[in-house]
């Protein structure tokens, strides 16, 4: 029999690859005594990356779930294990130093054993403190290199990096192949060469099944001196998920390999456990595209777990050309269409933005800005004409060094807007916030809880944290699950409150206070007065509702800056800053407003030189493409 070979189940990935939401803390703690009764895990993934998030929107306290999850396998002796994104800990974006200490020292007290750090940009300065604050809080530090395929990550960038990893204090190696994207025997020659250099390192394979690579790799692995493989079950194996345990299992035992035995019957109760999950609620959430492989995204090498939202955010996209191109007398196109002009569009835009790994969030910033890019193009316009401010941070250097070179034409670019490189630490960015959000929680009369894990939870996720002590993160969410059992015709009522229609309730911010109306070429201004029977508790619903007021009037002479996608509007990106207001002048150039669409935020900038007449939206509403924003004159 051949070297023992044991496996890992990322029982929290496999629902994150597959849909939004992790079951509750009860349907965790039902389902833990029958996965350590499988008798074959040494590891399982219990928390991290987004898991905590998801706690607070689902209206549940992450800290009882981790301690109550963990427990059965810290007194079963099997090692857990959570995900963090290095400067991001487990958010999507940066966090102070004194976050990221407390964040250690907690999950381990929690029961979490070992820290899977990964950092997006593979930059070992990012992670030298993760791996310092995991050990001094009694965790095994280890370091996950993201894998991509690019000429500038090979297999000897691998090889190399694992050095520097350990180097910065990285007591474990995981080759984590977000995308599914590595080439078998690429991985396997990564794990024999880190394997050669470190021999009594412990190096583990994770692989996503996406585009199908992942079980031929993991055999390659094994092959190459593996020492730990992750997988996944049935029914969230394979698709954007894990290669499936039993095959994996049997593929390795076919190989000369020794493994744990699997025992069925409580492998059987896991399967049905999980199915269940899904039919009374989580399944609503996972998106049908998931659930399979898809060899497509080989080329571009996007993870697949955001196809989801991918085509979600392609069938708004598509709807807003084709009604350009019927606008402007084009042909239109398919969906099919608009997916390969973005793939072939990642592939001219990633190497100038300097071959960023496509894994979260920077896998995010490449697709977003290869897809503006697509919609730019259609529409006549320059390349790089559109990018957002998170995909700026990472160009200038404020997330760290980008593994390949920034394009001249980006550089340039930056220049002329006077925009700065950052070259020092980004952690120095972010300096220290615990003892603000202590006195908010005093000012609140909330309690830091017990080894100050709630004051760690409303630091790593302030708007999360509030929506959940409010109560409402718990209500919109049952809403919304009503909405979608509804919506496949499979609704409850029972003990779950309906989504409140919009007549009944107060009016939304979205609501349009003014319109300006094109009329052959002549611009009219539409001022709406809302009746009132849609913003009172009014039950007159037969009385017949008053005309909006309208005010007209020729505005030929003004320009209007207009939103250059659908989305969010903000007049400043973040809190305290301030945003423009009437009387302001603005160059052509000039940053006015912000929208947030596909979870980034776009600056919007004036074609107009002028005085700032009127804002005609409010902080918040929601936006269409084209809408009349600013009026300059």
């Amino acid at each position: 029999m051949g070297k023992e070979i044991k496996l890992g189940l990322v029982y929290r990935d496999m629902w994150q690859s597959s849909g939004k939401y992790m079951p509750n803390v009860d349907e965790l703690c039902s389902v833990a005594q029958p996965i350590i009764a499988m008798g074959c895990f040494d590891r399982v993934e219990t928390n991290g990356g987004g898991f905590e998030q998801i706690n607070l929107l689902r209206g549940e306290n992450p800290n009882i779930s981790v301690r109550k999850w963990t427990q059965p396998f810290n007194d079963a002796g099997i090692q857990t294990h959570m995900l963090e994104r290095g400067l991001n800990g487990i958010r999507m974006s940066p966090v102070s130093r004194d976050v990221r200490k407390l964040m250690f020292k907690l999950k381990k007290i929690q029961g979490t054993d070992i820290s899977r750090t990964f950092d997006g940009l593979n930059n070992p300065q990012n992670l030298e403190l993760s791996f310092q604050y995991a050990k001094e809080g009694g965790m095994i530090a280890q370091g996950a290199m993201s894998i991509t395929f690019s000429p500038v990550h090979t297999v000897e960038y691998y090889i190399d990096l694992a050095d520097k990893y350990i180097d910065a204090g990285a007591e474990e190696i995981c080759i984590k192949d977000m995308a599914g994207i590595g080439r078998p025997v690429s991985i396997g020659k990564m794990v024999k060469g880190i394997k050669d250099r470190h021999p009594d390192v412990i190096v583990s394979y994770h692989g996503h099944s996406t585009t199908g690579f992942s079980i031929v790799s993991a055999l390659e692995a094994a092959r190459a001196g593996v020492d730990v493989i992750d997988c996944g079950m049935e029914p969230l194996s394979w698709g954007t998920g894990h290669a499936d345990l039993l095959t994996v299992h049997e593929m390795l035992r076919d190989a000369g390999f020794k493994l744990k035995p699997i025992n069925m019957d409580a492998y059987m109760e896991v399967r049905a456990l999980t199915q269940k999950f899904i039919d009374e609620s989580l399944g609503y959430y996972i998106n049908k595209k998931n659930r399979f492989m898809n060899s497509l995204l080989i080329k571009p090498g996007l993870p697949g777990g955001m196809m989801g939202s991918l085509m979600a955010d392609l069938e708004k996209n598509l709807a807003s050309i084709n009604k350009w191109l019927t606008k402007n007398n084009k042909p239109t196109i398919t969906q099919d269409e608009l997916l390969i002009k973005l793939f072939d569009e990642v592939g001219h835009t990633w190497p100038k933005v300097g071959y960023p790994p496509l894994v979260t969030p920077f896998s995010q910033y490449v697709k977003n800005l290869s897809l503006m890019n697509v919609i730019q193009i259609i529409k006549g316009k320059e390349r790089f004409s559109m990018i957002d401010e998170n995909t700026w941070g990472m160009m200038l250097g404020k997330s760290g060094q980008l593994p390949g070179k920034l394009a001249p034409e980006l550089i340039k670019m930056a220049e002329q807007q006077g925009r700065e490189f950052f070259t020092d630490n980004p952690q120095d960015l972010y300096p220290d916030v615990l003892d603000d959000f202590r006195a908010k929680m005093k000012e609140k009369g909330w309690d830091t809880g017990q080894d100050d894990e709630e004051l760690f939870e409303y630091a790593m996720h302030p708007a999360q944290y509030e929506d959940f002590m409010s109560g409402n993160a718990k209500k919109k969410f049952l809403a919304d699950l009503e909405k979608r059992k509804q919506a496949a015709g499979t609704a409850s009522t029972a003990g779950v409150p309906l989504p409140v229609p919009v007549a009944a309730s107060a009016p939304a911010l979205s609501m349009p206070k003014s319109l300006v109306v094109d009329v052959n070429g002549e611009k009219f201004k539409v001022q709406i007065d809302y009746p009132e029977s849609t913003t009172s508790n009014s039950t007159n619903n037969n009385a017949a509702a008053p005309a909006p007021l309208a005010e007209a009037f020729t505005d030929s002479e003004a320009n209007y800056v207009t939103s250059p996608l659908e989305g969010k509007f903000f007049l400043t990106k973040a809190a305290g800053e301030k945003g423009i207001k009437v009387g302001d002048t603005v160059k052509v150039g000039d940053t006015v407003a912000y929208v947030e669409s596909m979870k980034v935020i776009n600056a919007i900038t004036s074609s107009y030189a002028g005085t700032v007449a009127e804002i005609t939206v409010s902080h918040g509403d929601d936006i269409e493409e084209d809408h009349p924003l600013i009026k300059i004159v």
